[in-house]
């Protein structure tokens, strides 16, 4: 593993190079599977610390506080309304707690879902055989994937568009079988994940676009079913191909 390419791989992932230095790079770690492993545990490692740095648990002193606060009390009724005033402050900021933590945990997991689609994409990018399926024929890649994941899907037809179909495979999200689609548009690589929308661990919502790492992301939802579409290309090809899934589907 070149000492030039491993110094430059977190400015890589942080999106903080060149665009021909990350041109460069990108290019050497789809050809580098020591550098492609590399990058896998560097984006695992960033989650790992993006996510318990971002943890929130309101304490137990802070429920004992409020207890408190509402624990009527005898006598002083000169002093209800400040007590009134003070127990509703306190009611207000145990509920804005609360819908903070819920906000707070929902975005996590947020994250944690679209870390684990990143290693997903570079997991099969560094794989030798990124496909199960080998084929740019939609009407042999769909029926390939019947019996192996629980629910069917269309595949758009391609023809002048700039995208090329290279196959598919099977994958695994929260131990949910899904299927994922890899897409060529010039020289970039696109993995298209479908799972089911309400399946255990996929009800947390992706942004409909979104980056992380060196990575963009574009998510929608439809007829059932999620579909995630991850590169490191430009937002307007992943729109452009998210727009070919969903006509696919209305077929």
């Amino acid at each position: 593993m070149a000492d030039e390419f491993t110094s430059k791989l977190d400015a890589y992932l942080d999106g903080e190079l060149a665009a021909a230095d990350m041109k460069a790079l990108d290019a050497h770690v789809r050809a580098c599977p020591a550098c492609a492993a590399d990058v896998l545990g560097r984006v695992q490692m960033k989650r790992a610390i993006k996510t318990a740095s971002q943890r929130y648990e309101p304490r137990s002193e802070f429920r004992a506080k409020i207890e408190r606060r509402l624990k009527p009390r005898a006598g002083f009724p000169k002093m209800f309304r400040a007590w009134a005033y003070a127990a509703a402050v306190a009611c207000l900021l145990f509920v804005v707690a609360v819908a903070y933590n819920y906000y707070q945990r929902e975005r996590l997991a947020g994250e944690r879902l679209a870390s684990e689609i990143v290693d997903l994409h570079v997991a099969a990018l560094a794989d030798p055989n990124p496909v199960q399926v080998p084929s740019s024929d939609r009407h042999t890649v769909k029926p390939w994937f019947q019996g192996k994941i629980p629910f069917t899907f269309d595949l758009p037809e391609l023809q002048n568009t700039g995208f090329t179909l290279l196959g598919g495979r099977l994958t695994y999200l929260d131990q949910t079988a899904g299927a994922e689609l890899i897409y060529q548009v010039r020289k970039h690589y696109i993995s298209v994940f479908i799972f089911p929308q309400q399946s255990s661990g996929q009800t947390t919502d992706l942004a409909a676009k979104s980056k992380h790492a060196a990575f963009s992301l574009q998510s929608f939802t439809h007829q059932g079913l999620r579909y995630v579409l991850i590169s490191d290309t430009g937002d307007s090809d992943l729109g452009r191909l998210s727009d070919l899934l969903k006509s696919a589907q209305r077929e």
